[in-house]
């Protein structure tokens, strides 16, 4: 009797420190979603700060935010601390690219092309050492003439590049239920991508594709993911037969001098935060810095070297962005809040696991804090079809290969754009819906899988998306 009075007792102190475990642990998460979180529901979104940053990080803060958003301007200027712009360059700020924090748009209100749509360039290697080290420590193999990305604009007397074009044709989708969508597909061919070129002829292999700048949410958290969580998810030879074959991108970092795992851009080609803002300081506005430190001009483009540059020598940098400045912008980056998600399409969570979409956009992480994070990728390549191939090698990205984009957020982005957002490297798709119907490759089975519900059913899963 004595032994079953004790059973009891321990049973029940059992269940009260699991439930007490519990209550503890969501208890911290609602802490740490307060300070991580925000319930905006309005343009601003995606701009509000983390809490509990000290008065020094609170500086730090303010200094990368003003790098952010205030224009740069030409060289040589008063305004010592922001001329560098160019000579060749397509955006003089940040923000003119990421509205709000927000996702970019392929046409400005006139329906000219805005600059958050970029253009890209490379070539196929030759197999000689030098395309193999470019290919190798760079990542692409650059166009001779124009360098990797195309600039349409210039400072005074400096010619632009060129200027994008957009062709699309129509193809169709049918449903099995009869239903149809029409999917706006690029039209490939240099003719059909460039025109008004200030420099000469491309070379005759070239390899344009586009990108549209993503919505900046979730930056930092991201980096918190060790390469650990990762790479677990790594399935290169498809050893359990799912048909999906995710890996990770291994990159090199000018910063540290060695090779690591790939976290940002489509392609998972820049292996921190701060990476990927020096690339895309230089790359978008021509601003040299530590990781980026040569001026953004070929050897063909004579008016672009000859052209004055900025008076930075502050200190000991002789850069546009010197490190100090580049920390402070992804300084603020990194501690940008998510939107707070909150699921009521239960049916299409449950359709969104069953039809295999939860096996590229895996949906939670525990970082070291113990902070349950939902981001919904796995971070890691996987080929997307021969529809979705842009020719571009980038590493270890194959041109059919594609990271798999965080989907938190998604249903944010209309508010922070005020326009609905257009989805995919190049913003080819007008919905989630389209999206989805772009899928193949190791997504194919999913993609038919997601045609094959009832309509009912297919738009629980888009509501479902919207909601993370």
């Amino acid at each position: 009797m004595l032994k079953r009075q004790n059973f009891k007792v321990s049973l029940a102190f059992a269940i009260g420190f699991i439930l007490f475990s519990f209550e503890a642990n969501a208890d911290f998460q609602q802490q740490l979603d307060k300070m991580y979180t925000t319930k905006t529901v309005d343009k601003t979104v995606f701009t509000k700060q983390i809490l509990g940053l000290n008065d020094d990080d609170q500086d730090k803060l303010i200094l990368g935010k003003s790098f952010f958003r205030i224009p740069w301007v030409e060289a040589p200027s008063a305004t010592t601390a922001r001329d560098g712009l160019g000579p060749l360059f397509n955006a003089n700020t940040c923000v003119s690219c990421h509205p709000n924090n927000g996702r970019g748009s392929i046409y400005n209100k006139n329906h000219t092309i805005s600059r958050a749509y970029v253009t890209r360039l490379s070539i196929p290697s030759n197999g000689s050492k030098k395309h193999k080290n470019m290919q190798k420590y760079s990542g692409c193999i650059k166009e001779e003439v124009y360098g990797e990305q195309v600039s349409i604009n210039g400072v005074y007397g400096v010619p632009f590049e060129a200027k994008p074009l957009i062709l699309y044709k129509k193809n169709v989708i049918t449903y099995p239920d009869g239903s149809k969508v029409t999917l706006k597909q690029p039209v490939d061919g240099t003719q059909n991508r460039l025109k008004d070129l200030q420099y000469g002829k491309l070379q005759r292999d070239v390899i344009i594709t586009n990108r549209l700048a993503p919505a900046l949410i979730g930056l930092g958290l991201l980096e918190q993911l060790t390469d650990e969580q990762i790479l677990k998810n790594q399935d290169i030879k498809d050893e359990n037969n799912d048909g999906i074959s995710g890996k990770a991108n291994i990159v090199y970092s000018p910063l540290n001098k060695d090779f690591r795992v790939g976290r940002y851009t489509y392609k998972a080609s820049a292996p921190s935060l701060l990476h990927q803002t020096a690339g895309a300081a230089y790359n978008d506005m021509s601003l040299t810095n530590p990781l980026f430190p040569l001026e953004n001009c070929t050897k063909n483009q004579k008016e672009c070297l000859d052209a004055p540059k900025g008076d930075n020598l502050r200190g000991d940098t002789p850069f546009d962005l010197p490190m100090r400045r580049i920390e402070a912008i992804t300084f603020y980056l990194k501690n940008l809040k998510i939107p707070r998600s909150t699921i009521t399409q239960k049916k299409g969570e449950k359709f969104f696991s069953s039809i295999g979409c939860i096996k590229c956009h895996i949906a939670s992480y525990t970082l070291s804090n113990g902070y349950l994070i939902k981001p919904f990728t796995d971070m890691l390549l996987h080929d997307m079809g021969e529809d979705l191939s842009d020719g571009r090698k980038e590493f270890k990205a194959t041109p059919r290969e594609w990271r798999t984009p965080a989907l938190w957020g998604i249903g944010k982005y209309r508010l922070a754009s005020r326009q609905a957002p257009e989805l995919l490297h190049d913003g080819r798709a007008k919905t989630i819906e389209e999206a989805i119907l772009w899928h193949g490759g190791e997504a194919r089975k999913i993609k038919i899988n997601f045609m094959n519900l009832s309509y009912e059913n297919r738009e629980k899963i888009i509501n479902y998306i919207k909601e993370l």
